[in-house]
């Protein structure tokens, strides 16, 4: 029986209610299967490659056929399409176990049931299931990243469109509106979106954006003070 490892990713240092989210379920899951992580690896990367990611190469290089490693979603696995596929076969191929809490479908359980019920088939058959196991990686992996471009551009047209200010006095954590947190959470986690847009759209200070950020990240609500 192998160990298991679980793996943590944000985009940007704004992003940490990302991460108590990730380390949340990481930990459900690991209390719930009765297993102890060998190691946690995370880091503050983002997921255009995986060359750059040291945490994530240096788990690569510590796993061992029979290992398993969580994460809480298939992105922060990668959002390579096409790179992502072949990383994950690689490890397929090298016995690496891989769950995805987010989504099971393209844990490797699943996909190895798959790929096993494909070697019993006629040439045809196979091919197609196959065919049809690429097809369903790629897609989630594209499905996450078109998901994340479209969101982050309707809330970046959303802030170019508004140049109101709401009359909140600077300085001031007022109760936070759904419209507020639906746009800092993005921020969050999207280097593209600047503290300037949310400022303005919004007329907050800087200082009152950082409050509003680290009652997110404590998961408040953003009461007053």
């Amino acid at each position: 029986m192998g160990n298991y490892f679980s793996y943590m990713r944000i985009s940007t240092d704004t992003e940490r209610q990302n991460f108590a989210r990730q380390k949340k379920a990481l930990e459900k899951y690991a209390e719930k299967q009765g297993i102890e992580y060998l190691k946690d690896f995370s880091e503050e990367k983002s997921a255009k490659n995986f060359t750059d990611r040291k945490e994530f190469n240096k788990l690569d290089e510590a796993l061992h056929s029979g290992d398993t490693v969580v994460f809480k979603d298939l992105s922060r696995f990668t959002r390579e399409a096409e790179k992502g596929y072949e990383k994950y076969m690689e490890w397929l191929d090298r016995g690496i176990n891989i769950v995805f809490l987010d989504n099971p479908t393209v844990s490797s359980d699943y996909i190895r049931q798959m790929m096993n019920t494909a070697e019993n088939q006629d040439l045809v058959t196979k091919t197609a299931l196959e065919g049809t196991i690429k097809l369903l990686l790629i897609v989630e992996l594209d499905r996450a990243e078109q998901q994340r471009r479209y969101i982050s551009k309707a809330i970046k047209d959303g802030i170019a469109a508004s140049d109101k200010r709401n009359g909140r006095k600077k300085g001031s954590l007022d109760k936070m509106t759904d419209e507020l947190r639906g746009d800092l959470e993005l921020y969050m986690h999207d280097r593209t979106i600047t503290q300037n847009s949310i400022m303005k759209k919004h007329g907050i200070s800087r200082n009152t954006l950082k409050k509003y950020v680290k009652a997110i990240a404590e998961g408040q609500s953003g009461g007053g003070e």
